[in-house]
């Protein structure tokens, strides 16, 4: 019987969660029939019934009915809330003070629901909001690398908020060659993850399948076509033989990437810069090349690490190549989070790409064959 009813339940759970009529409209008949239970107590024990139980089911409507639905139970409980207290002793100025409370209690949820865009209850519309943040989050998903190379992000949403303009998106073919496109959306926080999330689905489609700049120019039609003069982005394209450490670097108007530089120690600047996409529809990209060696790594981020409105940009990229290179004073490992942990939060979206190379093992020389090592004895005092 138990899992029979656990059956029965989930069935009914999953019915609610298509959002269909017949699911709503068992919903608000289950409500209905709580009301109409809840007048009856009113009538036959008032004690037993508070006007707060009426809350209560005008609440779950709102939480659970779309629109239409939620306006019959509203307008139900709203009469036998209301019958409830006019059923009970005769009317006094605090009775007729609850009634009105009540009133505009059902009013303002009613007005709430009304705003809803989604069309959706209130539980299924922030349903559907995480699943749009984790399938965005899922994307910026790095595969895992052979031995030897590691990768590593960190995203902040301006104000703290779970929705950003800035993600990326990557691909590992053949356990070789690694892809990975950074973007920068314009706008920030939540009124950029809709536009970002439809233009990594595109990129999704589009990356492995053409080569970087063929993927950019089909990325700004993309957003040529979408006829919205908010709708560009910057962008840079990463390609990397994991064999050999080669890599082609292709930039749409994204700030230049850090390449940190063993023999000198520092993060050098790349020279790839361009425009970005979605503004012209021949857009100039900018490419470079080099090659990481054992120790060496490549450093990407976006406007809202380096800018601010009180400096210029270059200053910005300064400051980030002290920064970085303090990060990686302990290791590359955790990078990232350092980096974005020194930017002063602001009102821009903001994130760091970190691609590194292991350093090759120091290599030890065996004494040649026939030669004898002597321990070393320290002196006793």
């Amino acid at each position: 019987m138990a899992d029979r009813a656990a059956e029965f339940v989930r069935a009914r759970v999953d019915a609610w969660r298509s959002g269909s009529s017949e699911s709503q409209a068992s919903v608000a008949i289950a409500l209905i029939c709580l009301i109409g239970a809840s007048f009856v107590v009113s009538v036959l024990a008032p004690a037993w019934m508070p006007l707060a139980a009426y809350f209560v089911w005008l609440l779950l409507a709102l939480l659970l009915l779309r629109f239409r639905a939620l306006i019959v139970v509203a307008v139900i409980d709203l009469a036998a809330g209301l019958g409830a207290i006019a059923a009970g002793s005769a009317l006094t100025p605090v009775r007729g003070m609850a009634m009105g409370l009540f009133t505009v209690a059902v009013l303002l949820v009613v007005f709430v629901a009304s705003r809803q865009r989604s069309g959706l209850p209130t539980t299924l519309s922030e349903a559907l909001l995480a699943d749009l943040k984790d399938r965005l989050q899922a994307r910026a998903q790095i595969p895992s690398l052979p031995e030897g190379w590691a990768a590593q992000s960190a995203m902040v949403a301006s104000q703290g908020v779970a929705y950003a303009g800035d993600f990326l998106v990557a691909d590992l073919r053949d356990d070789r060659h690694l892809e990975v496109i950074l973007v920068d959306i314009c706008g920030k926080g939540v009124e950029a993850g809709p536009a970002a999330l439809q233009f990594s689905g595109a990129l999704g489609g589009l990356i492995g399948a053409l080569p970087p700049e063929g993927l950019f120019r089909a990325a700004n039609d993309f957003l040529l076509r979408q006829r919205d003069d908010e709708s560009f982005a910057t962008a840079v394209h990463l390609l990397v033989d994991l064999d050999d450490g080669t890599y082609l670097i292709t930039s749409a108007g994204h700030p230049p990437a850090l390449r940190w530089d063993l023999p000198l120690g520092e993060w050098v600047i790349d020279n790839a810069r361009g425009t970005a996409l979605g503004v012209l529809a021949d857009p100039e990209l900018h490419t470079s090349t080099g090659r990481l060696f054992p120790g060496e790594a490549l450093l990407f981020y976006t406007d809202g690490v380096v800018e601010a409105p009180s400096s210029h940009i270059d200053a910005g990229i300064a400051w980030l190549q002290r920064a970085a290179r303090d990060a990686i004073g302990t290791g590359f490992s955790g990078a990232a989070r350092r980096i974005i942990g020194q930017v002063d939060r602001g009102d821009d979206d903001r994130a760091v790409l970190i691609l590194s190379r292991a350093a090759a093992p120091a290599v030890v020389v065996d004494p040649p064959i026939g030669t004898s090592v002597e321990p070393t004895v320290e002196p006793t005092a």
